[in-house]
């Protein structure tokens, strides 16, 4: 495969994976239906709506972000990587419903629990799209340079799975661990940034 075709096919996987996250997002924002009442204290019945919707929104900005940085080290796509990147999108794929059910029920102990599960898979997912970038390179790579031991990568599914045991022990456990999962990964992971500046 050419450098052309390898170029063409990762940005293939890049434009289609781009306009999954926006049908995603499309799908979250149209399940915030407007109140039925037309006062502003009518629009208190929606923050728990709001807030899951908000949440969701984050976690996916980040995923979308890494995604990009990410997608900038492919240098040889292949089946295995591809059926990855789709492993990935599934999952992502199903958060609208869980955040959606999360807001309906106020947070109740079963959608919470839900909503914890479609965190952890997807970075689960995400980390095998890493390894199966890494398996197409050589060992010293910019991407197994950036990932290095990965102390983000790792925590985050260990978080997530706090975050599915409190939802039967203590539901605002779990929100603080999302939350608290947001901000650990709100700032766009730069290694891979670095790592390719420096080979440049």
């Amino acid at each position: 495969m050419t450098t052309n075709e390898h170029t063409f096919t990762s940005n293939r996987i890049e434009t289609f994976s781009d306009g999954v996250f926006a049908i995603i997002i499309t799908i979250m924002v149209l399940e915030l239906r407007p109140p039925e009442g037309h006062h502003l204290s009518d629009l208190t019945e929606l923050w728990p709506k709001f807030l899951s919707y908000l949440l969701s929104f984050v976690f996916l900005i980040i995923y979308w972000n890494n995604h990009h940085h990410l997608m900038r080290t492919l240098e040889s796509p292949n089946g295995r990587v591809m059926w990855a990147n789709s492993h990935l999108l599934l999952w992502l794929s199903l958060l609208p419903f869980g955040t959606a059910w999360l807001g309906e029920s106020h947070g109740a102990t079963v959608p919470t629990a839900l909503y914890g599960f479609l965190q952890l898979m997807p970075a689960v997912a995400y980390f095998l799209l890493q390894k199966s970038i890494i398996g197409t390179q050589d060992a010293d790579s910019v991407l197994a340079k950036a990932i290095g031991s990965d102390f983000k990568g790792k925590i985050s599914p260990l978080l997530c799975v706090l975050a599915i045991i409190f939802a039967f022990l203590l539901p605002m456990v779990s929100y603080l661990l999302f939350a608290g999962l947001a901000m650990l990964w709100v700032v766009p992971d730069r290694r891979i940034v670095r790592e390719i500046k420096k080979g440049t």
